[in-house]
């Protein structure tokens, strides 16, 4: 595309007419009579955040790159701009997608360059600007291997301020034979909300493994969603996506329950998780995997003394939401996801995953381009 650097994400002419299957396992449509998370700010920190195609159109927000570029809403690789779009894309005509809380607003905050590669400063840089601009939810799209005190103290004080910080459990590749899943940061501090990812019907993805704390999983294998620049769709797969549905989660749930604190917001969201059916927290699956319905709609007692545990839900709480899922759900998110693959282009994706994420199955969609 003219006017991006070389090896930045071209154009996508590829369209989808179904609902992808992430929400159609989450059914963010239930809730919608509730809340579409209007009132409710997002930080996502990522790689920027292109709107080309207007999915956002004026609800969005920009706080100024940290690696010196001059534009906040350049993106570069096109992450960024996925994970805003997971969690507060509007619906378009004529297309099955659409974000899970399509009324909140999106504070964009760049942390990569354009390879999608940052740091721990400029991590702790983005959770600090996202803060002081009252983001309720902070969603990191991107980790580091390592922490550091900075770091550690931008999260403690965004915590403070009555952030929830939702970050990936695990990079968005996997482990080779020669490495071993380790903690990554933020998510290895224990104020951020862990997550991982889940393929069609709530399987694990090969080599599924994370070395850090797991606190809840979501849809992140087989996901829909848009780029920057006007055109299709493009798909991608890791912990970071789901990271952006439980932070699109949070949204709706504080647009029907503005009043919760981050520490009850968190509990709530673990507390009515689908439960792996062991003890929890499992090592893999943490609390369960995310139940946006029963997130909004349940009543907890705990809620009365907030705690940064769950404690048992009421047994009304825990029931499952009517219809869901579906007997369908599980083929229907299964032909979603193989059309999806088969039509649609890989996204790119940022953080440290680059360029280490070209030995798994980040490459750029080959997609016509539409500029």
């Amino acid at each position: 595309m003219s006017g991006k650097p070389a090896g930045c994400l071209p154009a996508s002419a590829k369209g989808t007419q179904l609902t992808p299957w992430p929400q159609t396992f989450l059914r963010p449509d239930r809730v919608w009579q509730l809340s579409r998370g209007d009132g409710v700010t997002v930080a996502v920190l990522g790689s920027g955040l292109g709107d080309g195609s207007g999915l956002l159109a004026g609800r969005t927000d920009f706080a100024p790159r940290l690696d010196g570029a001059a534009d906040p809403a350049h993106d570069c690789v096109g992450h960024g701009s996925f994970l805003a779009g997971l969690i507060a894309a509007d619906r378009r005509d004529g297309t099955g997608f659409s974000g899970l809380a399509p009324h909140a607003r999106v504070l964009a905050v760049g942390v990569t360059d354009d390879t999608g590669t940052t740091t721990a400063d400029r991590l702790a840089q983005g959770i600090t600007a996202a803060a002081d601009r009252g983001a309720r939810i902070i969603a990191v799209g991107v980790t580091v291997p390592e922490g550091n005190d900075a770091l550690a103290g931008a999260v403690r004080r965004a915590r403070a301020k009555g952030a929830l910080i939702v970050a990936p459990a695990g990079p968005d590749t996997a482990p080779t034979a020669q490495t071993k899943p380790t903690p990554v940061y933020p998510s290895a501090y224990p104020e951020v909300l862990a997550v991982r990812d889940l393929g069609p019907a709530g399987a694990l993805p090969e080599n599924a493994a994370v070395g850090g704390r797991v606190d809840l999983a979501a849809p992140g294998d087989a996901v829909t969603g848009p780029g920057p620049a006007a055109g299709g769709y493009y798909t991608g797969a890791g912990p970071s996506f789901a990271t952006a549905f439980v932070a699109g989660t949070a949204a709706l749930v504080l647009g029907y329950r503005p009043t919760l604190t981050a520490d009850q917001l968190t509990a709530r969201l673990e507390a009515t998780a689908y439960r792996p059916g062991g003890p929890v927290p499992d090592p893999q699956l943490g609390y369960g995997t995310v139940d946006l319905v029963a997130a909004v709609t349940s009543t907890l007692d705990h809620e009365t003394s907030p705690s940064p545990h769950p404690t048992t839900p009421t047994t009304a709480a825990l029931a499952m939401p009517p219809g869901r899922p579906t007997s369908e759900a599980p083929a229907q998110a299964t032909a979603v996801a193989l059309t999806a693959l088969g039509t649609i282009g890989l996204v790119a994706v940022a953080g440290a995953i680059a360029p280490r994420g070209r030995a798994r199955r980040w490459q750029p969609a080959k997609a016509d381009d539409a500029s």
